[in-house]
């Protein structure tokens, strides 16, 4: 067993729980935050672990630092629904927790950070910004916490930081229709954050990003980050991000009022 508390916040994913608990059935400690889904959610994660509580919903940041919160193990990861650890990955973290058990304080990492093989209508997207995307998801609790955001939440690490090889796997935005009804909720979010960081800011200059933001966006992904190489996948991809990218500047001009 790898000694590695993994948790996972839940909502609605009867979907997608099953085999991100599966993949995770050999670490010590999985715990599973629940708000309080309508689905079969809970009935399957028993069938996993016996860790399984329920909260309110807080945010995504408040929401997985409850989780970390219930962590019994000194190393924590965390894995959202809809994603996989696979075998060379899980080899790769006993590796490197082992080593850093064997070194002195002061010489140890106390977090890593994940690559993420992201899937988008079922292919790999290899271009776009989308790859390797790195994400810090592997760290000991006693020194990390959850930074306290509305979206895009992050974990901070108190120590020093190295890089895994091996991916999580991402199987995000299965359909276009599941990608719109995740962009209304992150939209939101966002719109509310760019207030929050910058509540001065006028109407006139929402407006300005909300005609520039799309096409800058769009250009960035599909040009920049060369998303023609990942073909019609990589064009739906940064059409959609730069809709994404509208949706939250109109919805920060709408609470502007």
């Amino acid at each position: 067993m790898i000694p590695v508390s993994v948790v996972i916040i839940t909502k609605d994913e009867e979907i997608n729980i099953g085999d991100a608990l599966e993949s995770v059935k050999d670490f010590e400690d999985v715990v599973v935050v629940d708000s309080f889904s309508k689905d079969r959610t809970i009935e399957i994660s028993r069938q996993y672990t016996s860790r399984v509580f329920q909260h309110e919903w807080q945010g995504y940041a408040a929401q997985k630092q409850e989780a970390v919160d219930y962590a019994q193990r000194q190393w924590v990861l965390i894995l959202d629904a809809d994603e996989r650890v696979s075998p060379e990955l899980k080899k790769e973290i006993l590796e490197k927790i082992t080593l850093n058990s064997e070194l002195l304080t002061q010489n140890s990492c106390r977090g890593f950070y994940i690559p993420r093989r992201n899937f988008f209508l079922g292919r790999w997207i290899k271009h776009s910004g989308w790859w390797p995307d790195y994400t810090l998801r592997l760290f000991k609790k006693d020194v990390s916490h959850l930074e306290p955001r509305a979206v895009h939440e992050k974990v901070v690490v108190n120590g020093s930081t190295d890089y895994l090889k091996c991916p999580l796997e991402h199987y995000t935005y299965r359909t276009i229709s599941d990608y719109i009804k995740k962009m209304e909720n992150y939209s939101t979010l966002a719109a509310e954050e760019i207030l929050l960081k910058n509540p001065a800011q006028s109407p006139v200059s929402l407006l300005a990003k909300m005609a520039l933001g799309p096409v800058f966006t769009f250009f960035k992904m599909f040009f920049i980050k060369q998303g023609f190489r990942d073909g019609i996948h990589g064009f739906m991809l940064a059409a959609l991000y730069g809709f994404y990218t509208f949706l939250k500047y109109a919805k920060a001009w709408e609470k502007k009022g």
